[in-house]
């Protein structure tokens, strides 16, 4: 995968700034964090957001935890995170996910959100999420798996099943572009990816329970969709969105 591909990522991607579906994405996050901690107060808490992009989320996180930190390999997201955002607890880097400038267990949480499949190996990136945890601590992960109907970023169906060669050739043909960067990964591919961590499932839950977790503006409760997305969550979580927290060990 080529780097160049991430250095300019935002500028590819219009809804990387916009407001309402980045501060969407943050509540979630929030509301999950504080479901998993059993409290409402995270201020003492330190943050790493690994893929910030333009900072939307960052700065809403900045909110409600003791300091947030964003990076991004992205250097016109990180540009446009420091000129929009300043809060005295919210900090930007253009940094490498796999290669992070941190100590050591250093922060409490870290949040990967929709980014494993843009990173040339995921593999080494969680590896160093692991390593900037302190034991105890975890890792918000929400990302897509390879088990999809519709590719998300480009909205053709089938197209993180096909064989890479087959799938570059589909973008072109489409006209999305001529290479297909995202490397999603299966359900059990990526559990193996993440083996250093317990996962603590929250998909199904986020999905019975769209109110309580802020994502009923997907998915509206007694829906057809709704109940669909229940049963498919709970009975084949192999073929659903990931939600997962992953935990450190304490010792």
């Amino acid at each position: 995968m080529s780097r160049d591909y991430q250095l300019n990522y935002s500028l590819q991607k219009p809804p990387l700034f916009n407001v309402t579906l980045r501060e969407r994405k943050a509540r979630t996050i929030t509301l999950v964090c504080r479901d998993y901690l059993k409290t409402d107060d995270l201020s003492a808490l330190s943050l790493l957001d690994v893929g910030s992009s333009s900072g939307i989320i960052d700065n809403y996180l900045a909110d409600h935890f003791g300091q947030v930190t964003g990076i991004d390999i992205d250097e016109a997201g990180m540009q446009h995170a420091r000129s929009t955002f300043t809060k005295p607890n919210l900090q930007f880097k253009q940094d490498d996910a796999m290669q992070l400038d941190m100590a050591e267990a250093s922060v409490d949480v870290v949040v990967c959100s929709h980014v494993y499949e843009h990173v040339p190996d995921a593999h080494t990136m969680f590896r160093e999420i692991h390593r900037v945890l302190r034991p105890g601590g975890f890792c918000y992960f929400s990302g897509q798996n390879r088990l999809m109907i519709q590719e998300p970023h480009y909205k053709l169906p089938f197209l993180s099943l096909l064989p890479r060669p087959l799938a570059h050739y589909y973008m072109r043909l489409a006209g999305k572009g001529r290479y297909y960067h995202e490397k999603h990964v299966s359900y059990w591919a990526l559990k193996k990816m993440v083996a250093d961590f317990a996962i603590v499932d929250y998909s199904w839950r986020v999905i019975a329970e769209p109110h309580r977790f802020g994502v009923d503006y997907m998915l509206q409760p007694g829906t057809f969709k709704h109940r669909l997305a229940s049963l498919v969550a709970r009975y084949a979580r192999w073929a659903t969105p990931h939600i997962w927290i992953l935990e450190k060990p304490a010792v």
